[in-house]
């Protein structure tokens, strides 16, 4: 599973809690949330279940042996939420390239949780 915009990592560190055998890559831009993130998540990072990578999701790739994920997930992302359209096509773009072909994106902008449709070319 892939968390977009982690942030102190609250939402990756109780995903990663119930994904029994699965895997959370947490990734933020911002260098500042992704230390606070690390520093609140030891114990979760331990198990192996959880990592963090500093990362904008409109430069982010897989990093290497790295295997795409089934499911990714953004709260309140500025780069997600329709106010930079130039900026949220290239991070579609990582996206698709990050997600299995059967991957699913879900977003939320202080609506429902909303799942993005990813169109693949």
């Amino acid at each position: 599973m892939l968390e977009i915009g982690c942030g102190p990592g609250v939402a990756a560190r109780a995903v990663s809690r119930r994904v029994g055998n699965g895997f959370v890559l947490a990734i933020d831009r911002s260098a500042k949330a992704i230390e606070s993130a690390v520093a609140g998540s030891r114990a979760e990072i331990a198990t192996g279940r959880l990592r963090f990578l500093q990362a904008a999701i409109e430069d982010f790739e897989l990093p290497p042996n790295e295997e795409p994920f089934d499911i990714a997930f953004a709260i309140r992302v500025g780069a997600l939420d329709g106010r930079h359209p130039d900026i949220e096509q290239r991070a579609l773009e990582r996206l698709r390239a990050a997600l299995k072909p059967t991957g699913r994106l879900f977003i939320d902008t202080g609506h429902p949780l909303r799942e993005i449709k990813l169109i693949r070319r």
